[in-house]
């Protein structure tokens, strides 16, 4: 592959086309078979990658922060609280000033119009870690994995299980752009994003691919090559945790779930795992479940991101 992605923006999948995903994955590919052999390569010597969080983390910010580090590279851990956005500095000023001393930034946060912002007034490359939209590095993962367990992605069919959430809306944007039949299963009145399912489901058209919505997880589950599903609340939403375990309670992905897909189906999670509630234990530590996989494959993926944007 020769895509040039050098100076590129990473905020959603949906800008992303089929051959550009491929070039991140198969990056991915090359960066996780020479750290498991042994070899180096260290391409971003002497560049900084800023990393900002106003969202808790635990794999974002460790398999950036690793990557850069393996990359040669340094990546520097801050914080909302630690910048003047919190005492009103215009995000537009925030952006100028720190493409003055950065390579590229990463930022995890609420609101997705501050990725957006940002991007439009940086100068360096602008990495979105996770919004409330979308979770596009992620789901990048999630592919790189199902890639390796079944050697391609075109004509599989996943089925996503639970809240139609960032990371269903990444993973709608994502397999319609490289031919992944995707089927999620919601309750009534927590649908992904009406614009989200036009924009997939156009784009699914031009790859072959199909974007299907139900309210019967028994249903989207048939025939699928993978399971995944996420927390019922996520981060924000805790204050809806109660009701949502009792609207989510026959979603949850458990053993007679599983059953109903391929004999051979793996079990996704994107973590940090409510077990018990989304998953039982049995699922998520069984043979089918390749979620510690899912979430090494982070780094790889991360790397390859960093490696070829910045």
């Amino acid at each position: 592959m020769a895509v040039n992605l050098k100076g590129r923006d990473l905020i959603s999948l949906q800008d992303y086309s089929e051959e550009e995903i491929w070039q991140i994955l198969k990056t991915a590919e090359y960066l996780k078979m020479l750290q498991k052999s042994g070899g180096k390569w260290r391409p971003l010597e002497g560049k900084t990658l800023g990393m900002l969080f106003t969202k808790p983390s635990t794999r974002t910010r460790v398999s950036f922060e690793v990557a850069i580090y393996q990359l040669g590279g340094y990546g520097l851990f801050l914080t909302g609280n630690e910048l003047q956005l919190r005492r009103g500095e215009a995000i537009a000023d925030t952006a100028r000033v720190l493409s003055r001393y950065l390579d590229g930034l990463m930022i995890r946060t609420y609101d997705h119009d501050e990725v957006i912002d940002l991007a439009h007034y940086a100068d360096i490359p602008i990495i979105n870690g996770l919004t409330d939209l979308v979770h596009p590095t992620q789901v990048l993962a999630d592919f790189f994995t199902l890639y390796e367990k079944k050697g391609h992605l075109r004509g599989l069919k996943l089925a996503y299980i639970g809240d139609g959430n960032n990371v269903t809306h990444s993973l709608m944007f994502g397999a319609a752009k490289v031919g992944i039949d995707l089927s999620v299963a919601t309750p009534e009145g927590y649908e992904p994003n009406e614009e989200v399912v036009k924009v997939a489901r156009r784009d699914a058209e031009e790859s072959g691919a199909s974007i299907e919505l139900f309210h019967d997880p028994w249903e989207a589950v048939r025939g699928a090559d993978a399971v995944y599903t996420d927390v019922w609340a996520s981060m924000g939403q805790e204050e809806e945790h109660a009701e949502r375990v009792k609207v989510f309670q026959p979603y949850q992905v458990n053993e007679e779930l599983m059953a109903a897909a391929k004999g051979n189906a793996l079990f996704l999670h994107c973590l940090p795992a409510h077990r018990g509630e989304e998953v039982t234990d049995e699922v998520i530590d069984g043979d089918q479940s390749v979620v510690f996989d899912e979430a090494e494959n982070r780094l790889h993926v991360h790397k390859a991101i960093l490696a070829l944007l910045l």
